[in-house]
């Protein structure tokens, strides 16, 4: 049976999905923390350990409790589902969950409060902030003592991931560390996905704005 089909699985989703994003959000404040504050400050980088660990810990088990309802083996579950998989090792890439949260919530109303343009250029949206924060942090914690490095602030870091994602490029501060690359390489694929799904979201309605207006009689 499909494990997506299960209904205990469904419910446990339906309890789960919003708390955590949540503790997602956590997870990137945490990790913000322990990135950003100076090393002087050890109290409060330790605190933002602990709230990063902590977060993983409730990811690590939503996983196993969802392995456990799917009663497959670890790796087939690993193959079926390749998203929770990649979100366990990755956490910050929590935000691609969120086009499942909102069908989870929505289940819970009668019709989406969004049309459908205005909710894929929102998930779009939403999702290029949390990732390209998310993109920022890691590259500046990797990058700003790197030998040779050109992204030794934070502000840098933001600079480049905006570049990035909009894939303008223009490559007056470049990641040079392997960690570096890796988040380029994924920020560049997940530009041209987001920037694609706006761009065609847009046009689909300035499309069917156009349709409806040609269809109108002159009387009405």
């Amino acid at each position: 049976m499909d494990p997506v089909a299960d209904p205990r699985l469904e419910r446990w989703e339906s309890r789960t999905e919003l708390p955590l994003f949540l503790i997602s959000l956590a997870f990137i404040a945490g990790y913000a923390v322990r990135v950003l504050v100076p090393d002087s400050d050890q109290g409060l980088r330790d605190a933002g350990l602990a709230v990063t660990l902590g977060a993983w810990a409730c990811f690590g088990t939503d996983y196993l409790v969802r392995l456990r309802i799917s009663g497959r083996r670890p790796l087939h579950f690993a193959r079926t589902h390749l998203l929770d998989t990649l979100v366990l090792i990755l956490p910050l890439l929590r935000p691609l969950r969120m086009v499942r949260m909102y069908n989870v919530l929505q289940k819970r109303r009668d019709k989406p409060r969004l049309g459908l343009h205005a909710r894929v250029i929102a998930y779009a949206s939403l999702s290029a902030v949390l990732l390209g924060f998310s993109g920022a942090l890691t590259v500046y914690d990797h990058e700003h003592l790197a030998p040779g490095a050109s992204i030794v602030t934070f502000g840098d870091s933001i600079w480049w991931v905006c570049t990035t994602l909009t894939t303008v490029g223009y490559g007056d501060v470049v990641p040079v560390t392997p960690v570096g690359r890796t988040v380029a390489a994924g920020l560049m694929f997940g530009g041209l996905a987001l920037l694609g799904a706006v761009t065609g979201s847009f046009s689909s309605w300035l499309l069917q704005v156009f349709t409806r207006e040609d269809e109108k009689t002159p009387g009405e």
